[in-house]
């Protein structure tokens, strides 16, 4: 009797032993990933003010495009500067969570001023990219201050991700999914949920307060889901995953031509400004200028220009390819959102859902985050049709291969053979 009482009390002990490990983890990082979400509130609403003051500033006085020279000089001095010669950008951050690359604490700084002039001056970018970046780095101080383990610093990391890009866009269950998703490809580090959602919401939370409100859009013409329906949607999707892979070609070899050009990163970045002012007088309008919500907006509203699309990914493959800052995810929801509503009136569906499906593929099909792209959909237009944000999710992700906007984005697992493991960590084609 007392033997099975000394083993009951040693499995007992050691359970006890367990959960505590659990709970002191728990604790650890619900701590953690609240100062990071506080953190990464703040600076996220100053940046979300920052970047809505450049484009208030610029959309009042259109002159500011000429400007585009000396911002682009400045960017590429103040890059220099701070001992910066080569900035991989959002890769760098994927990089920190992979391997052991550390991330410079100066680069939030840098892309936070960097992105203000990009957009001040009428550059094509987003903002949520570059809120990637000020995540990292701000992670990157943590670690520099009280030194953490590789291991924690990876998870801090993609919480500084998470944190920022939910205080950016309101958009927190995608924020949070999208950092644990995107690292590596067919696999999702569930290890650090707790962290990333939490410093999401309260990121989320920190940033409501300061009248950051959510982006939402009431969608009209919901189909109803019958067998011409769904063929009409997966040919859909799969004409998003052309887009979203043109969209990564242009970004790819845009920068390489102005790099083999232009050698001189300020000549690179000069004839960058040239190409952006010459295009915008060309065109006859400023909806290519700047991250463009205003057109997403109206394509979820039905209206579009068939050629929206094409202009956009021009634009902003030259800003970026030149060495302006800034983000590419608003880029790739104002090509989806466009490009959805041409494409999608051409099959019958409704413009304006097109559009948010457009919007939801060609983001999931450019950053390879099926989860994360089906959640977006919802938090941006309601939960109505999820099943068909799930289905062009899943058709324009299968079929946009190993492209991707990131380069160090890690492929796990084949598209074309699923649960076959790749046997090397093969990175984006591009």
């Amino acid at each position: 009797m007392n033997q099975y009482l000394k083993k009951f009390k040693l499995y007992f002990i050691n359970q006890m032993e367990t959960f505590m490990l659990y709970i002191k983890t728990f604790l650890k990082w619900l701590f953690l990933s609240i100062i990071m979400g506080v953190v990464c509130g703040i600076a996220g609403t100053l940046f979300h003010y920052s970047v809505d003051f450049a484009t208030e500033m610029r959309t009042s006085y259109p002159y500011l495009i000429f400007l585009f020279p000396i911002a682009g000089v400045f960017i590429v001095f103040l890059y220099r500067a701070c001992g910066i010669k080569e900035d991989k950008g959002t890769n760098a951050v994927l990089n920190s969570v992979t391997s052991r690359e550390k991330l410079p604490p100066q680069m939030g700084f840098l892309i936070f001023i960097a992105t203000f002039l990009t957009h001040l001056t009428g550059g094509s970018a987003g903002r949520e990219g570059a809120a990637l970046q000020i995540g990292g780095s701000i992670a990157a101080t943590f670690d520099k201050i009280f030194h953490f383990t590789e291991e924690d610093k990876r998870i801090l990391t993609m919480c500084g991700m998470s944190g920022l890009f939910s205080a950016l866009f309101n958009t927190p269950i995608t924020a949070a999914v999208f950092s644990l998703e995107a690292i590596k490809v067919g696999n999702i580090f569930y290890g650090a949920l707790i962290p990333c959602l939490m410093s999401s919401a309260v990121a989320f939370v920190f940033s409501h307060y300061f009248n950051i409100r959510p982006l939402s859009y009431r969608i009209a013409g919901f189909p109803a889901i019958r067998p011409d329906t769904l063929v009409n949607v997966v040919i859909f999707a799969i004409l998003c995953a052309l887009v979203a892979i043109l969209f990564c070609i242009a970004m790819k070899y845009t920068s390489k031509l102005f790099q083999r050009v232009f050698k001189n990163p300020y000549l690179r970045i000069l004839a960058g400004s040239a190409f952006l002012i010459a295009m915008t007088f060309a065109f006859n309008t400023t909806d290519y200028n700047g991250a463009g919500m205003n057109v997403i907006a109206a394509a979820i509203h039905g209206e579009t220009k068939p050629e929206a699309f094409l202009l956009k990914i021009l634009f902003t493959a030259i800003t970026l390819g030149t060495g302006f800052k800034g983000g590419e995810i608003v880029p790739v929801f104002f090509v989806g959102s466009t490009f959805g509503c041409f494409a999608g009136s051409l099959l019958g569906l409704e413009p304006g859902f097109a559009a948010a499906l457009g919007l939801t593929a060609v983001f999931c099909a450019c950053v390879n985050a099926p989860l994360a792209s089906i959640f977006l959909g919802v938090e941006l237009f309601g939960s109505t049709d999820i099943l068909l944000y799930a289905i062009v999710c899943a058709v324009s992700y299968t079929l946009s291969g190993k492209y991707s906007l990131y380069s160090s984005q890690k492929f796990l697992y084949s598209k074309k053979s699923p649960g076959y493991l790749l046997e090397k960590h093969h990175k984006s084609v591009l």
